[in-house]
């Protein structure tokens, strides 16, 4: 049955067309993913407050939306698609590996910048590349096929990390993490392929964002005020760890918040096709409410749970919930609204809405937690990503196909 499955898909041509974009990101994930498990315990250990990590991945994410927003643009130049992705990536890997030169959390912050920017301003031209690559009836299954490569690296990475953090120092973890990040540009370059005719005259930058559908900029709205309260996984890992810390000391509690990180994103993966394949049959938007539903509760539970090892791998299965649904959707739906002449400018303004918000709640709840606690935090964020839910909740379903024009 498996087999036939597969020979379907084959002669479907999507997943010959998303392999190459799978791959790319199943070697980028395992890369930055597996700093990112190790960045709570190495910031600790370079003497760093709580703060230190909300304000990194804060300003990292907001430095990346930005960037989302050049990128979108350059991204309707067909010709640039390409050559931007595989810089976006090559950059991204050399920065993980700059993490172990740091001997301050100044440092990580600079290479974490940087590394974001490039993830940033690659990943509308990637997008919109993927997108092109299928038909309009596969492309839930090619965002989720791709977001569960994405996420399988962000299994291994973090597994990799914890195996690593119990045999050597920490800082070895982004060593290692430096080749598979290299090796991502290279799997970009070598097996995709535009998917569009690379001499279309590009849709100058201000009038695509003026062509933005209406639709989309409501959709646009929900996803915003949402993203203010989404807070990056990396304080989930903190989460754990301060809770574990008491009961089973520094060290076990680092390696049992990596390892939930790790079943998080297991989730993440596992689920991300199965989401997509269901896009391409129902309305991806009312999916989303669901997806959106969950990271509210998950939200709600960080501000709740306590040192309970069952209970911290709820949360993390929720936290994992939410992505599947989060990631996967908001690239079909934009994928459906927007044109394709346009689409470039489309996936950017995405990105940098999700990066604003991204900047909003990574830095609000390390802000909060430190001055208050993480009970207070963790509400205000779930408030936030309520708001969201219910603003897409109330709009209108989501085009079945994509505008051609």
């Amino acid at each position: 049955m498996w087999f036939e499955k597969m020979e379907g898909m084959k002669r479907n041509g999507w997943l010959k067309g998303v392999l190459g974009f799978g791959l790319a990101s199943f070697l980028s994930d395992a890369s930055h993913e597996a700093a990112t498990a190790a960045m709570p315990a190495f910031l600790a250990m370079l003497g760093a407050a709580p703060v230190a990590l909300g304000v990194i991945e804060g300003v990292a994410d907001g430095l990346s939306s930005f960037a989302k927003l050049a990128g979108g643009g350059l991204a309707n130049r067909p010709s640039w698609r390409k050559p931007l992705t595989v810089l976006g990536y090559l950059i991204t890997g050399l920065s993980t590996g700059a993490y172990a030169l740091a001997t301050v959390w100044g440092h990580v912050f600079l290479a974490r910048g940087a590394g974001w920017f490039a993830k940033g301003f690659r990943g509308p031209a990637r997008d919109a590349m993927l997108a092109d690559s299928v038909r309009d009836e596969d492309r839930g299954k090619a965002f989720g096929f791709h977001r569960a490569m994405d996420t399988l690296g962000a299994i291994v990475g973090p597994a990799g990390a914890a195996v690593l953090v119990s045999v050597s120092e920490v800082r070895s973890v982004f060593v290692w993490a430096l080749i598979p990040g290299v090796l991502a540009a290279l799997a970009i370059a070598v097996f995709t392929k535009p998917g569009v005719d690379e001499k279309a005259p590009p849709v100058p930058f201000w009038k695509s964002v003026r062509d933005l559908p209406s639709r989309f900029r409501v959709f646009l709205g929900a996803v915003f005020f949402f993203g203010m309260g989404d807070f990056a996984r990396s304080l989930l890992i903190l989460r754990a760890t301060e809770l574990l810390t008491p009961s089973m000391g520094a060290t076990t509690a680092a390696a049992l918040a990596m390892g939930l990180y790790v079943f998080h994103n297991a989730v993440y993966s596992a689920l991300s096709f199965p989401v997509g394949w269901l896009a391409d049959r129902v309305d991806p938007q009312r999916l989303l409410v669901i997806g959106y539903v969950i990271g509210v509760a998950t939200a709600a539970m960080a501000a709740l749970t306590g040192p309970s090892l069952v209970s911290l791998a709820v949360l993390f299965l929720l936290g994992g919930l939410t992505l599947a649904f989060e990631d996967t959707l908001e690239g079909v739906i934009t994928s459906a609204e927007v044109p394709k002449a346009i689409r470039g400018t489309g996936f950017g303004v995405l990105a940098s809405v999700n990066g604003v918000g991204d900047l909003v709640s990574s830095s609000l709840v390390g802000i909060l937690w430190a001055a208050t606690g993480p009970l207070v935090a963790f509400t205000v964020a779930a408030g936030l990503c309520l708001v969201g839910t219910v603003m897409l909740a109330v709009s209108g379903p989501a085009r079945r196909n994509s505008p051609s024009a």
